[in-house]
C-alpha cells in the first residue's frame, strides 16, 4: 500500500506521514529551471518500505512536470537517478563549459 506524499512548496520538500512517522525529501531551487535534491530522511520504522523511493518518484515526476533538471546533492537521490534509466533526461547538463 503507497503512502501519500504531500509536497510543501513553502518549506521545499516533499513528505510521507505513515503509521505516525514520517518521512522528507528536502530540495532547493538554485537557479531558473533548477531544482536540487539535497537531502532524504526516513524515520527507523518506516524503513525498508519502499518509502525513499516514493518521494524520490514524486520529487522526480515534479521536476518533469515542472520542466526543471535535476542536481542531486543528496547520494541518496543521486543513486537513485543513476540506477533508473528513465529519470536520466532530467540530469542538469551543465558541466561548466
Amino acid at each position: 500500500m503507497a503512502a501519500q506524499v504531500a509536497h510543501h512548496p513553502k518549506n521545499q520538500e516533499f513528505t510521507i506521514e505513515k503509521e505516525g512517522h514520517s518521512a522528507e525529501l528536502a530540495y532547493s531551487l538554485p537557479a531558473p529551471h533548477l531544482i536540487d535534491f539535497s537531502h532524504t530522511y526516513v524515520d527507523k520504522p518506516l524503513r525498508g518500505q519502499g518509502v525513499a523511493e516514493e518521494l524520490a518518484r514524486a520529487g522526480l515526476a515534479y521536476a518533469r512536470s515542472q520542466k526543471l533538471q535535476v542536481v542531486t546533492s543528496c547520494p541518496y537521490m543521486q543513486e537513485f537517478v543513476e540506477n533508473h534509466p528513465e529519470y536520466h533526461d532530467l540530469r542538469s547538463t551543465d558541466s561548466g563549459s
